[in-house]
């Protein structure tokens, strides 16, 4: 039975302190594989930014994690019609791929907000749960969520937040501390998160 890590997210866009946590996952939660799951439409984000197109979005994700052979990008979130629920995904990939035991990898600021998300007692009883130590988050989940039972993955020092990442873009400073530089080379060749009407 494969023990199948499952990482989603808007990823945008994705920085190296995703790509430490997805590696620091995979020894320390014993996984076979993580599957990197970006958002379609991600409900937690409706009436705010908009969020980037998610052909972008997937294209970053894949440059970001060729170099791993464990990592796997899966589309599932994003050819599906309406809000991305994490419930509706883990459904989805259980009853097409029976026998796995799968791990939901999530940051500690999605810990914290785990209480409003669709039907979660249900979802945490069909996975394992996974938190990771992220400096700088000090947000206490609610406490039945507490209760559940949860891994955590620590994670090296990396401060970096994708709204870090776009405003440091919209200035036009060097992203490469703090994205991989095939994200860098990326987001420079499109001009993303610049106001250019070209990205």
């Amino acid at each position: 039975m494969s023990r199948i890590g499952l990482f989603g997210g808007t990823f945008d866009p994705v920085h190296r302190a995703h790509v430490a946590l997805a590696h620091a996952a995979l020894d320390a939660l014993a996984l076979d594989v993580v599957r990197w799951v970006p958002a379609g439409q991600p409900w937690q984000k409706q009436g705010g930014r908009a969020v980037s197109p998610a052909a972008h979005r997937l294209a970053m994700v894949q440059a970001a994690i060729a170099h791993e052979p464990r990592f796997v990008l899966d589309r599932i979130e994003l050819d599906r019609a309406g809000p991305s629920f994490t419930l509706d995904t883990v459904h989805a990939l259980q009853a097409a791929e029976p026998g796995h035991a799968w791990v939901l990898l999530i940051g500690q600021d999605q810990y914290a907000n785990l209480h409003t998300w669709k039907d979660w007692r249900v979802l945490l009883g069909l996975v394992e749960l996974a938190v990771a130590n992220r400096p700088g988050e000090a947000r206490v989940p609610d406490p039945e969520v507490q209760a559940h039972p949860h891994r955590m993955v620590p994670l090296p020092m990396l401060a970096i937040s994708s709204t870090q990442i776009r405003a440091a873009a919209a200035q036009g400073h060097d992203l490469s501390l703090m994205v991989p530089p095939e994200v860098a080379r990326y987001i420079a060749r499109h001009r993303l998160y610049t106001g250019d009407p070209r990205s």
